[in-house]
């Protein structure tokens, strides 16, 4: 059966996957590895939001395709993608703690704001590589919503510290773009890049088991 790997630790990426019916395996850095994957999104000095996370996803699947070889893994398809969240031209990230996510929720509070991802799949030495690109108007936010959402936890590990499809839903008055796009995969994008491989998007819709990871 037909398969790629899904370089990313984020669980969002796995369910988009199945829900286009993508068979996929997790392509995960080891423990000792963590750290090494967290520097790769560092940001530049200057650097413009969409040019950060065309870099970044770049780096991204040159690590995974480097640590698929080393492995010694059967040859398939590798999907990275990265999603970014700004305001302006300053990168909101992922926030390292409460206050920071306190932060970033005042700064988007009543603001339009761009969430940009890159997707990338590389097969065979060949790349392709896309990026979408949505806008969202975030509702006035007062500091009794700022800290039911911080108390709950959903930011965590989210870029702009916010995800979509959880409470922050309750923060979103329109989107001008691809929702799951700011999820973290677009999937019109994806399957496209896919597709373009001669993967067979929407053949594993009725498998029911979760991914693995790749040993």
């Amino acid at each position: 059966m037909p398969f790629i790997y899904l370089a990313s630790q984020s669980p969002r990426r796995s369910q988009l996957l199945a829900q286009i019916g993508v068979a996929h395996r997790l392509l995960l850095p080891l423990p000792t590895e963590l750290d090494a994957a967290e520097q790769l999104e560092a940001e530049q000095p200057g650097e413009a939001p969409r040019d950060y996370v065309l870099r970044v996803t770049g780096l991204k699947l040159q690590a995974a395709r480097q640590r698929a070889q080393a492995r010694g893994l059967e040859v398939a398809p590798i999907l990275c993608a990265d999603t970014t969240v700004a305001l302006d031209a300053q990168i909101l990230g992922k926030p390292s703690d409460a206050e920071a996510v306190r932060t970033m929720l005042v700064q988007l509070s009543g603001q339009t704001h761009d969430v940009f991802t890159a997707v990338a799949v590389e097969h065979q030495g060949q790349v392709r590589q896309a990026l979408s690109h949505s806008r969202v108007q975030c509702a006035r936010l007062d500091a009794a919503a700022i800290e039911r959402y911080v108390h709950s936890g959903q930011w965590q590990g989210k870029a702009g510290g916010y995800g979509i499809q959880g409470l922050a839903a309750t923060f979103v008055q329109q989107i001008s773009g691809s929702y799951s796009g700011i999820m973290g995969l677009p999937l019109f994008e994806t399957a496209q890049l896919l597709e373009a491989f001669g993967y067979p998007v929407g053949h594993d819709l009725l498998q029911t088991s979760a991914p693995v990871e790749a040993a």
